[in-house]
Protein backbone atom coordinates (compact mmCIF):
# COMPACT_ATOMS: atom_id res chain seq x y z
CA UNK A 1 0.00 0.00 0.00
CA UNK A 2 1.14 3.54 -0.73
CA UNK A 3 -0.16 6.71 0.88
CA UNK A 4 -0.87 9.64 -1.43
CA UNK A 5 -1.34 13.34 -0.67
CA UNK A 6 -2.31 15.83 -3.36
CA UNK A 7 -1.61 19.55 -3.29
CA UNK A 8 -1.59 22.52 -5.60
CA UNK A 9 -5.27 22.99 -6.27
CA UNK A 10 -6.97 26.35 -6.12
CA UNK A 11 -8.98 28.98 -7.96
CA UNK A 12 -7.75 30.16 -11.35
CA UNK A 13 -9.22 32.12 -14.23
CA UNK A 14 -9.94 30.47 -17.55
CA UNK A 15 -6.79 30.28 -19.63
CA UNK A 16 -4.58 30.06 -16.57
CA UNK A 17 -2.37 27.27 -15.29
CA UNK A 18 -1.97 25.15 -12.19
CA UNK A 19 0.46 22.44 -11.21
CA UNK A 20 -0.80 19.64 -9.02
CA UNK A 21 1.57 17.53 -6.98
CA UNK A 22 1.06 14.15 -5.39
CA UNK A 23 3.48 13.01 -2.69
CA UNK A 24 3.75 9.29 -2.05
CA UNK A 25 4.93 7.39 1.00
CA UNK A 26 4.90 3.81 2.13
CA UNK A 27 5.93 1.13 -0.30
CA UNK A 28 8.44 1.70 -3.09
CA UNK A 29 6.99 4.41 -5.30
CA UNK A 30 8.82 3.33 -8.44
CA UNK A 31 6.90 0.03 -8.43
CA UNK A 32 3.62 1.84 -9.16
CA UNK A 33 2.09 3.25 -12.28
CA UNK A 34 0.27 6.46 -11.43
CA UNK A 35 -2.85 8.19 -12.60
CA UNK A 36 -4.80 11.39 -12.15
CA UNK A 37 -8.59 11.34 -12.07
CA UNK A 38 -11.15 14.04 -11.44
CA UNK A 39 -14.70 14.28 -10.22
CA UNK A 40 -17.02 17.19 -10.83
CA UNK A 41 -20.19 17.70 -8.76
CA UNK A 42 -22.90 15.28 -9.79
CA UNK A 43 -20.60 13.38 -12.14
CA UNK A 44 -18.65 10.17 -12.00
CA UNK A 45 -14.94 10.14 -11.36
CA UNK A 46 -13.16 10.21 -14.71
CA UNK A 47 -9.71 9.47 -16.03
CA UNK A 48 -7.42 12.43 -16.75
CA UNK A 49 -3.87 11.15 -17.25
CA UNK A 50 -1.61 8.22 -16.43
CA UNK A 51 2.11 7.50 -16.41
CA UNK A 52 4.10 4.28 -16.36
CA UNK A 53 6.51 3.28 -13.61
CA UNK A 54 9.55 4.82 -15.28
CA UNK A 55 7.71 7.72 -16.92
CA UNK A 56 8.33 6.38 -20.40
CA UNK A 57 4.66 6.08 -21.31
CA UNK A 58 1.98 8.67 -20.71
CA UNK A 59 -1.71 8.69 -21.59
CA UNK A 60 -4.34 11.40 -21.55
CA UNK A 61 -8.07 11.80 -21.80
CA UNK A 62 -9.08 13.45 -25.05
CA UNK A 63 -10.52 16.38 -23.12
CA UNK A 64 -7.11 17.36 -21.71
CA UNK A 65 -4.75 16.20 -24.44
CA UNK A 66 -2.43 19.01 -25.50
CA UNK A 67 -3.19 21.05 -22.36
CA UNK A 68 -2.16 18.82 -19.44
CA UNK A 69 1.17 17.10 -18.83
CA UNK A 70 1.74 14.28 -16.37
CA UNK A 71 5.22 13.62 -15.04
CA UNK A 72 6.90 11.85 -12.15
CA UNK A 73 10.08 12.03 -10.14
CA UNK A 74 10.83 8.66 -8.58
CA UNK A 75 13.70 10.10 -6.55
CA UNK A 76 11.22 12.44 -4.86
CA UNK A 77 8.35 9.94 -4.70
CA UNK A 78 6.11 12.37 -6.52
CA UNK A 79 3.86 12.66 -9.53
CA UNK A 80 2.73 15.94 -11.06
CA UNK A 81 0.00 17.25 -13.31
CA UNK A 82 0.77 20.48 -15.14
CA UNK A 83 -2.52 21.98 -16.28
CA UNK A 84 -2.45 24.72 -18.90
CA UNK A 85 -5.13 26.61 -20.80
CA UNK A 86 -7.63 25.73 -18.11
CA UNK A 87 -11.34 25.83 -18.88
CA UNK A 88 -14.36 26.12 -16.57
CA UNK A 89 -15.22 22.51 -17.43
CA UNK A 90 -11.93 21.43 -15.81
CA UNK A 91 -13.42 22.38 -12.43
CA UNK A 92 -13.39 19.27 -10.23
CA UNK A 93 -11.72 17.53 -7.34
CA UNK A 94 -8.52 15.98 -8.67
CA UNK A 95 -7.24 12.71 -7.27
CA UNK A 96 -3.97 10.91 -7.78
CA UNK A 97 -3.96 7.14 -7.65
CA UNK A 98 -1.48 4.28 -7.72
CA UNK A 99 -1.69 0.84 -9.29
CA UNK A 100 0.28 -2.16 -10.34
CA UNK A 101 2.10 -1.91 -13.65
CA UNK A 102 0.52 -5.18 -14.80
CA UNK A 103 -1.48 -4.67 -18.03
CA UNK A 104 -0.99 -0.92 -17.63
CA UNK A 105 -1.02 -0.15 -21.34
CA UNK A 106 -4.49 -1.62 -21.82
CA UNK A 107 -6.13 -0.58 -18.56
CA UNK A 108 -4.57 2.77 -17.61
CA UNK A 109 -7.95 4.55 -17.80
CA UNK A 110 -9.88 2.15 -15.52
CA UNK A 111 -10.35 3.64 -12.07
CA UNK A 112 -11.21 0.32 -10.46
CA UNK A 113 -7.72 -0.99 -11.22
CA UNK A 114 -6.12 1.70 -9.05
CA UNK A 115 -5.79 0.45 -5.51
CA UNK A 116 -4.56 3.49 -3.61
CA UNK A 117 -6.03 6.99 -3.73
CA UNK A 118 -5.30 10.38 -2.29
CA UNK A 119 -7.89 12.59 -0.61
CA UNK A 120 -8.17 14.93 -3.57
CA UNK A 121 -7.52 18.61 -4.23
CA UNK A 122 -10.09 21.10 -5.50
CA UNK A 123 -9.50 22.90 -8.78
CA UNK A 124 -11.91 25.69 -9.68
CA UNK A 125 -11.68 27.51 -12.99
CA UNK A 126 -13.67 30.72 -13.28
CA UNK A 127 -14.92 32.06 -16.59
Amino acid sequence: QVQLVESGGGLVQAGGSLRLSCAASGRTFSYYAMGWFRQAPGKEREFVAAISVNGGSTYYADSVKGRFIISRDNAKNAVYLQMNSLKPEDTAVYYCAARSNTNFRSTYYLKNVYGDWGQGTQVTVSS
